[in-house]
């Protein structure tokens, strides 16, 4: 059976890898540090099922530290020179959207037709994590099929992957902590802190004004951490629970469906959502990097106050 913790063992090699690499490279002026950042990252992917939990957290420590201190940084990497790069861009035309579009088609293939596929008495895919667990053979078999048309090593995907993982930096690992950030804070009860401060300070006898706070709070939660899973225990524990399922009755699904979505505007409008709104200008070089969220922010305004009107009319369906 193929399971997700394969996947964890072969990212935890590939940074592994990239570690060493980074270790190697002596035009970076920060190796040392920059190897040591990844190589506790692998760790934890490698070795984080045997690893006592304040261990874990002390990596997460020193990985923060070293990424506050600028540790993470910027080496030479090995690529084909921009001549060669045009000729083979020119060569496979369309065909180079290939690698990428086989991911999705995997996924969905995995997740659908394999899902009920055995080998003996165990299924072929976790079924546990059957959607992460066919992105993670889409992922692989993107890589072959990127080697076979670019007709190059798969040590070159590797270059590639690091010289990428070096541009966006610690922002990387960002989403990972932040999502732990959201179990730690509803594991110490700040769900039960904000269902008190709302319905100690707001009037939740309306049920907009009691839709709006759940959908507000979810976007400035996700705002304040970057990361929409972060904010869900947040405000599902503190309001989307006790009181819209509670009082109001609405159905838990779609009341997580669209406090999701409402989540995802905050990330619109935030540079802790590194990721998605500080690496793309850091890659493309923009004079402003906040620029992606300032082009955001007019759609996701309008997107927010769509969520309030549809889970007010739609929470009981």
């Amino acid at each position: 059976m193929i399971t997700l913790d394969h996947f964890y063992l072969v990212l935890g090699a590939m940074l592994a890898l990239m570690a060493f690499m980074s270790l190697r490279d002596r035009h970076n002026p920060r190796r040392y540090s920059t190897a040591l950042f990844w190589g506790l990252y692998a760790l934890v992917y490698l070795a984080g099922e045997q690893m006592a939990p304040a261990l874990a957290g002390l990596l997460m420590v020193v990985m923060a530290l070293i990424a506050g201190f600028g540790g993470v940084s910027l080496g030479k990497y090995e690529t084909l020179p921009e001549g060669e790069r045009r000729a083979s861009a020119k060569r496979l035309g369309h065909w180079l959207f290939l690698p990428a579009l086989l991911i999705p088609v995997t996924t969905m293939i995995g997740a659908t037709l394999l899902a009920d596929v055995r080998i003996g008495a165990l299924p072929l895919l976790e079924p546990k994590h059957l959607t992460l667990v066919s992105m993670g053979c889409g992922s692989l078999l993107a890589l072959a099929a990127a080697c076979l048309l670019t007709r190059t090593t798969p040590m070159q995907g590797m270059r590639e992957s690091r010289r990428l993982l070096d541009a966006m930096g610690w922002a990387v690992v960002l989403p990972h902590m932040l999502a732990v950030l959201g179990l730690l804070f509803a594991e110490a009860g700040l769900g039960k802190a904000v269902a008190h401060v709302t319905t100690s300070y707001i009037n939740m006898d309306s049920r907009l004004v009691a839709v709006a706070v759940y959908c507000v709070g979810m976007a400035l939660f996700t705002i304040v951490m970057g990361n929409g899973f972060a904010a869900f225990p947040v405000m599902a524990g503190g309001v989307g629970i006790p009181i819209l399922v509670g009082v109001y009755h609405a159905n838990p699904a779609v009341m997580a469906a669209t406090g999701m979505f409402s989540a995802y505007c905050g990330t619109l409008m935030t540079p802790m959502a590194a990721n998605f709104n500080i690496v793309p200008a850091a890659l493309l070089d923009l004079p402003d990097k906040n620029a992606v969220v300032k082009a955001q922010i007019p759609t996701a305004l309008p997107l927010l106050a769509a969520n309030i009107i549809l889970l007010y009319f739609l929470m009981n369906q």
